[in-house]
């Protein structure tokens, strides 16, 4: 049997678990940590044909380049005057950033400026080049469906013919189209899957949780609002949602768990995550991966600060395939207990 390249179900039964058991495991890259080595990259590493950016490997995915078992996270540092040259790839991609302004991400020849706390959009197959015209240095976070689509063996990568593509609209084009709520252009009849509006700004998604800040909320997520396609209300990449949410004063949510992964990074404020059990203490500029179906919560434990957290999500692939659940903490008034804190090493 064996021989023949069969096997057995009844040799295969234990891979089908009663709940999802992710070889991932939850973990926090501290801001910290993390600056020290920006700084060092940013002086011994020169932006060649590969981007400047640091890959946040999961300790429990055994080196493969990913953070959850669909995304991959990283931190990307271009100093003045750099460009990073056009590329393409079937990888969806999101730059959060985190420090700078006034540099630029090109998508297919529209230049996107960057101001911290906005979110750009660069969709699968789309040209890109990003470019550093200040005199400060600009880190962002890029997130990326990498794993996915390796996993799907749909990987496609190309250099473009030049450093940069060249320009095919004025700035932030996108924007003045799509980027006004419930009022969309009659001329345009295409909708593609990812979202046509390249910039979502951090005025525009902070103005909206300060306005909800008096809403009951999530129990389990406060204040969580998800970055949207402006034409068909989905998710702003068809493998990708993109989270922003607000823990207010004092704030301490319910435990849930759910199927999926994601990656949260630090906006503003300090709190800590309860993730199976483990408290992760957090604060500006740390990035946390939380496993699948790990029973998870948030608290803010300042009387004085908000705190705003960012999250990259599969969400969209697990609906899509109609097997997102979701399942609430009943025991302990949906508190965990705490048994361990992380350390970073």
């Amino acid at each position: 049997m064996h021989a023949n390249n069969m096997y057995g179900l009844w040799e295969l039964a234990s891979q089908m678990t009663p709940h999802p058991q992710p070889k991932m495991i939850p973990h926090m890259w501290p801001w910290s940590v993390t600056e020290s080595i920006i700084e060092e990259s940013a002086r011994a590493v020169p932006v060649g044909d590969e981007r400047r950016a640091l890959q946040l490997f999961n300790p429990g995915l055994s080196g493969r380049w990913a953070t959850t078992n669909n995304l991959i996270a990283a931190l990307q540092i271009l100093l003045p005057g750099e460009v990073a040259k056009a590329h393409r790839h079937t990888p969806t991609a999101i730059r959060f950033i985190i420090e700078g302004k006034g540099a630029y991400t090109a998508v297919n020849g529209e230049r996107i400026y960057m101001a911290p706390g906005d979110l750009i959009l660069t969709p699968s197959w789309a040209w890109h080049d990003h470019g550093n015209e200040t005199q400060n240095r600009v880190v962002w976070m890029d997130g990326l469906d990498i794993p996915l689509i390796a996993s799907l063996d749909a990987m496609f990568f190309q250099f473009y013919s030049a450093p940069q593509v060249p320009a095919s609209c004025p700035p932030n084009t996108s924007g003045k189209v799509y980027g006004h709520a419930h009022i969309m252009p009659t001329w345009v009849k295409e909708k593609p899957q990812s979202s046509p509006l390249l910039l979502y700004s951090w005025d525009e998604a902070w103005k909206a949780l300060d306005s909800l800040r008096d809403q009951e909320g999530s129990a389990y997520d406060g204040v969580l609002l998800e970055y949207r396609h402006p034409q068909t209300g989905g998710p702003v990449l068809p493998t990708m949602a993109c989270m922003i949410q607000l823990l207010r004063k004092g704030e301490h949510t319910k435990a849930h768990r759910h199927t999926g992964s994601a990656v949260y990074h630090v906006v503003q404020g300090a709190g800590s995550t309860v993730i199976d059990g483990q408290r992760f203490n957090w604060q500006k500029g740390d990035v946390l991966a939380i496993p699948p179906w790990a029973l998870h919560e948030h608290a803010n434990a300042s009387s004085s600060a908000d705190a705003v957290l960012f999250s990259i999500q599969d969400l969209p692939v697990l609906q899509a395939l109609g097997v997102y659940h979701e399942e609430a903490f009943t025991e302990d008034d949906g508190r965990q207990p705490v048994t361990a804190t992380f350390k970073a090493s």
